[in-house]
């Protein structure tokens, strides 16, 4: 069985090639994650702290996290870190100040940070667009990641920079980068599985890589389950259900002696 890699491990990778990481939502895809061979997942605190999770997923090192506008003080959020790794976790995701980061950091939690477009701070960048395309804008970049690497953070998701940029950055640090749209020179390639199972009817990130069409498996379900559920309907209708074989029959002695009882 392939052992289920450290943080000291996944350091030791910095810059020998890169590794695979989903964001995922069930047990089947954790189940499927881990036959396939993924490295590092995130997850959200429901299916982390799920009993069946660490039986269908014992070697994907596992990422979860709370969204920092809801997470409380930094007591909170550290008691809440205690709690995802007590339950399975390997690292906790963190949106927060880079004073929160240290606050973890400082009491041993395995923290992961955030670059570039930030969903949850994205009206300081602009919104959801690129971050980084300037000469001000990437050394910037540069910047936070080397205080995010200053405080204590073990690796940073770098979303939606410039390929280039990030692969210098990549290059000038000892921390991990976790690529979501920002190129093959950093230390993970992070996807989401709704992504790559063509789950997704929303907007498709330029990123994205579609591999299956769930979306249209799924269609085809939905249509057999309601031509299903009308077939059953018509069946009621005409008498057709239910058969013998649906029902329990009465010996007819028996039925005989509950007629006479009942008369």
């Amino acid at each position: 069985m392939r052992k289920k890699p450290t943080v000291a491990d996944l350091r030791a990778k910095k810059g020998k090639g890169q590794l695979t990481m989903l964001r995922l939502f069930t047990l089947e895809e954790a189940a499927a994650a881990e036959e396939a061979g993924i490295d590092v997942v995130s997850v959200p605190q429901e299916l982390v702290t799920h009993p069946r999770y660490r039986e269908v997923a014992p070697s994907l090192f596992s990422m979860t996290g709370v969204d920092h506008r809801s997470a409380g003080t930094r007591e909170d959020y550290l008691r809440f870190s205690g709690q995802m790794l007590n339950a399975g976790a390997d690292a906790i995701y963190c949106s927060g100040s880079l004073a929160t980061v240290k606050f973890l950091a400082d009491e041993h939690i395995p923290v992961v940070g955030h670059v570039g477009l930030v969903p949850s701070r994205n009206t300081w960048t602009g919104g959801f667009k690129a971050v980084g395309k300037t000469a001000e804008a990437a050394a910037a970049l540069l910047t936070e990641v080397q205080a995010y690497e200053a405080a204590g953070a073990f690796a940073v998701e770098i979303e939606v920079v410039p390929v280039e940029v990030a692969t210098e950055i990549s290059r000038r640090v000892g921390i991990l980068l976790w690529s979501m749209g920002a190129g093959p020179g950093c230390d993970v390639q992070y996807l989401f599985s709704e992504d790559i199972l063509g789950e997704n009817r929303g907007h498709m990130p330029r990123h994205a890589k579609v591999y299956r069409n769930f979306a249209a498996e799924f269609d085809r379900l939905q249509r057999e389950r309601v031509d299903a559920y009308r077939e059953f309907i018509a069946d009621v209708a005409s008498g057709a259900y239910p058969e013998p074989q649906h029902v329990v029959a009465m010996n007819p002695d028996e039925m005989a002696a509950f007629l006479r009882k009942i008369s």
